[in-house]
């Protein structure tokens, strides 16, 4: 699957171990599960091969994040998840943006954001 990223910040975190460090406040386990999740999501063809990956716990969010959905990096237990958004072909958002829908043609993600949802 290709990868885009919203911003250089989010490419470095998503890329850089040193970075992924940094965002985890030194804890160098998290940064590797987020490297681990990217390289999983580029491995994959389609959006629906990590839907069905347990682990990963792949779900929708709502509010102002209509239409992202999440990855946890490490696990449920822990605060931090991958934010992505599927995009077609061309690079635009899908609207509607149901998944069940798109899940086997989505071989491009956008990566908003690796956030804590509890802040």
């Amino acid at each position: 699957m290709k990868i885009i990223y919203e911003n250089k910040k989010a490419e470095k975190q998503c890329t850089n171990i040193k970075e992924a460090t940094k965002l985890f406040g030194g804890n160098k386990t998290l940064a590797l599960s987020l490297l681990s999740r990217i390289e999983a999501l580029k491995s994959a063809e389609v959006i629906n091969d990590i839907r069905v990956i347990k682990p990963f716990r792949f779900h929708n969010l709502v509010g102002n994040y209509k239409g992202y959905f999440a990855i946890d990096v490490k696990s449920k237990t822990d605060k931090w998840r991958l934010i992505i958004q599927p995009l077609d072909e061309d690079g635009n958002v899908f609207k509607p943006c149901n998944i069940d829908e798109i899940a086997s043609i989505v071989r491009t993600v956008k990566v908003k954001e690796i956030s804590s949802h509890y802040e």
